[in-house]
């Protein structure tokens, strides 16, 4: 349990994690758009108690991405130690597009113009500031091309999302492709 989370009884628990799964779920496979009724539909819960847990739907979202988030800024963050900024780069992308392309809903909550709540948000700030800087550094070292910035390696990201109507099979395969040729395309020559 997370400190300062109040205790709750295995029933509340059982239903809160059925939300989440559920959100989780829905939110990959369609987006944002979801609604929290459905969502506490298909959670076989009532909407009151989705409520009761998540009192807004950025609420909901934030919990639900919040393992993803951290595996973004784990991504991020790594990429950014390695001692060649361009091999950090494509490091990065390659990740974020495999991560994206297995989640709908998440690469839309990592895009600059979703309002997803403050802690998401404030998140991915830090992270588009971070891609941004290993950017210049690669533009510094001559692996990058000068008119790249951190929008275009967002729009990357965001194109990337249609992969997933490829299914789970293609996905993997198809993002590895389609990172390589965007990386490619990055590249300074």
């Amino acid at each position: 349990m997370a400190p300062g989370m109040p205790h709750l009884r295995s029933d509340a628990l059982d239903n809160r994690d059925r939300v989440l799964a559920t959100a989780r779920a829905l939110f990959a496979e369609r987006g944002l758009a979801v609604g929290v009724r459905e969502i506490a539909r298909a959670a076989g819960v009532g909407p009151a108690t989705l409520y009761r847990r998540f009192p807004t739907k950025q609420a909901l979202v934030e919990a639900a991405f919040s393992l993803e988030m951290a595996d973004c800024e784990r991504i991020v963050v790594e990429a950014c130690a390695v001692e060649d900024p361009w091999e950090g780069l494509v490091s990065a992308l390659r990740e974020l597009i495999l991560l994206t392309t297995r989640n709908l809903g998440f690469v839309v909550s990592f895009a600059p113009d979703e309002e997803t709540g403050e802690a998401i948000t404030a998140q991915r700030r830090a992270l588009h500031r971070m891609l941004a800087d290993l950017a210049r550094r690669a533009q510094a070292a001559g692996r990058l091309r000068p008119d790249v910035g951190v929008d275009d390696l967002v729009l990357l990201l965001r194109a990337g999302r249609g992969l997933a109507a490829g299914g789970p099979e293609a996905g993997g395969a198809d993002a590895r492709r389609f990172a390589a040729l965007a990386l490619d395309a990055l590249r300074a020559r």
